[in-house]
Parts: C-alpha cells; structure tokens; sequence
C-alpha cells in the first residue's frame, strides 16, 4: 500500500537511514513500496531523551531506523518499559504499555512510536500537576 507523504518546505525525514530535506516547496511524495520513513517531527535525539517515555521511545526509534544493532536497542528498550511499568498504577497506561511492548514483538515499530507518544501526554499530565494550585483553587469554594 502507498504512503504519500506531504512535505513543508525544508522539512526534513529520514528514509531508510538517510536523511533528506525538501526544498523551498510543499511537495508530495508517494512510497510505492515498504520503506522505513519517519518525519523530523517525530525524530528524537538521544540528549532530547529526557523523561521515562522519551527513554522508551528512543530504543523503538532505533530499532525502526537501524536493524542492525536491534538486540542492543531491545535491550534498552526491555529495561526502560519494564522501569516504567513498575512506576505506573493507572491501568489504561499499563494496557498502553502492553500494546506497545507487543508492537515492538512484531516489528511494528511505527506503529510502537506513536502509541509511545501517547505515553508523552500521560507523562506530561502528571509532570505538570500542580496541588498547589489546585489547593487554591480548593480555597475559592
């Protein structure tokens, strides 16, 4: 099945290990055939992999972009999913958890990003919860 891909002017991506950036125009592109394709968007550098959620990405990531050290990024992977678990209690994000893990089993590493980056808005939530504000709001009642 084709993926047409539409492009901002200079927008980069990384097609099958190399990276390529469009022009001075929106362009579109059509992949007739199976290729390993993420937009700059969706690209995290290693130094970028600074929450627990980001720590997961990046290994899928890796594993997407460079088959060939899958074991060393599997491993990596294994252990920061495994650390992320233990922390989590909240059952939707442990059955996140679980599908992303099983994505990562069948090679569906794309499809594993982007439920990891539902994992990023769980993360943030929490990271910005405020009971302080929320206790002076609690005050106004």
């Amino acid at each position: 099945m084709p993926l047409k891909l539409s492009l901002k002017p200079g927008e980069k991506f990384v097609l099958n290990g190399a990276v390529l950036a469009n022009g001075d125009k929106r362009i579109s592109l059509v992949l007739q055939n199976k290729a390993c394709v993420l937009r700059e968007k969706d690209i995290l550098q290693p130094a970028d992999a600074t929450t627990p959620a980001r720590r997961i990405y990046l290994p899928i990531m890796m594993m997407y972009l460079d088959a060939e050290n899958f074991e060393e990024y599997y491993t990596e992977f294994a252990l920061r999913m495994t650390e992320f678990m233990g922390a989590i209690q909240t059952r939707a994000v442990l059955a996140s958890c679980i599908e992303i893990s099983r994505d990562v089993a069948n090679g569906a590493y794309y499809k594993a990003l982007m439920g990891c980056r539902k994992l990023f808005e769980f993360e943030q939530e929490r990271l910005s919860y405020d009971p302080a504000g929320l206790q002076e709001h609690a005050a106004h009642y």
